[in-house]
């Protein structure tokens, strides 16, 4: 495995832990700021899963596209749930 290989995999399981500790943290407490980020950081697990899959699975096919699109989306919704959790106070 390559250093970038690893470098990237690490994106990816970190990514994945903040994803399922604001879950749990959610889950727990209700508090929807954390619904929010946890969907972002969903969102972003996904994003680095694709990465993953573009640079050293299916090399022979360009996935930048659908990583931006991905990485995009998921901070508009965080963007979203923080407008919105501001709008309600």
């Amino acid at each position: 495995m390559t250093f970038a290989a690893l470098a990237y995999s690490l994106c990816l399981a970190t990514a994945l832990a903040c994803a399922v500790l604001l879950t749990r943290a959610y889950r727990s407490s209700g508090y929807r700021l954390l619904f929010w980020s946890a969907a972002c950081f969903w969102g972003l697990t996904l994003t680095n899963g694709i990465a993953v899959v573009d640079l050293f699975v299916l090399r022979e096919h360009d996935l930048y596209g659908l990583r931006l699109a991905t990485g995009l989306l998921s901070m508009a919704v965080l963007i979203y749930g923080m407008a919105w959790e501001a709008d309600k106070r």
